[in-house]
């Protein structure tokens, strides 16, 4: 089985993690709609094999419209990667309802609206891999940042169950869970943080340096190798996983 001419779709595929994925998947032979809240930013990073299109992931009939779409385009969706996020701290007193539902509506509700409307046609195929970019404070909780938390246990949940509901058909469904990743979302909590804690960016970047096992902020890059062999031939046998990148164990 080959990568070759697949079609994927990558939320918040324009940065980071998303495009680091996208970029993988190319290189593999796969056609890749990348999609992100601003075409501009989208059509600037957006090389050969890869479509851009906006999308907001919180607004139900966008995502039914431009997945649809963009199935028109490619063909249908066999690799889904919900990626598209929110990556905040605030204390639960300082959290207001506003705060939790954008949360929410980009971390779990485009999560699940992505991976439904992508199921539609990769349903009709005989092969496909739904695969969540979760975090660690989706396993254990992060201090700090209930909120941003509860979205990731939430993403997880739904990988889970779905990996249940599609046992034994050719669907595999797995979130990966990184730590602190190398990212434009890392670099602006580094300014958050050091301004909520009263401490330098340095020091801000040294906690969260010292959240990863080996003491390193993570590449995008070893993001998208975990992605690439959960695509490949041989990770059939892996649904329902949390795949952890932190440098050690949590």
């Amino acid at each position: 089985m080959t990568l070759q001419g697949k079609h994927a779709l990558i939320t918040g595929g324009g940065t980071g993690i998303g495009l680091a994925i996208a970029q993988a998947l190319v290189a593999e032979g796969v056609h890749v709609t990348i999609t992100g809240r601003r075409q501009e930013v989208l059509e600037e990073v957006a090389g050969p094999g890869m479509t851009p299109m906006a999308m907001d992931v919180r607004d139900e009939a966008d995502v039914v419209a431009k997945i649809a779409g963009a199935v028109d385009r490619n063909g249908p969706i066999q690799i889904c990667i919900p990626n598209a996020g929110i990556a905040e701290g605030k204390a639960v007193h300082k959290t207001t309802m506003e705060f939790w539902r954008n949360m929410m509506a980009t971390n779990l509700d485009g999560a699940f609206l992505t991976i439904r409307e992508s199921l539609t046609s990769m349903r009709q195929t005989d092969w496909g891999r739904v695969i969540t970019i979760a975090s660690l404070a989706g396993l254990r909780g992060l201090k700090g940042a209930a909120c941003y938390s509860a979205s990731k246990h939430g993403m997880i949940g739904l990988t889970r169950s779905l990996s249940e509901d599609y046992i034994g058909s050719p669907f595999t469904f797995n979130a990966i869970c990184p730590g602190y990743v190398s990212t434009p979302i890392v670099e602006r909590n580094i300014t958050s943080i050091a301004q909520r804690a009263g401490i330098s960016e340095e020091a801000a970047l040294k906690i969260m340096v010292s959240s990863n096992r080996h003491e390193r902020l993570i590449a995008p890059e070893e993001v998208a190798a975990a992605v690439l062999w959960l695509c490949r031939p041989g990770s059939e046998s892996i649904n329902g996983q949390t795949i952890e990148i932190a440098g050690g164990q949590v």
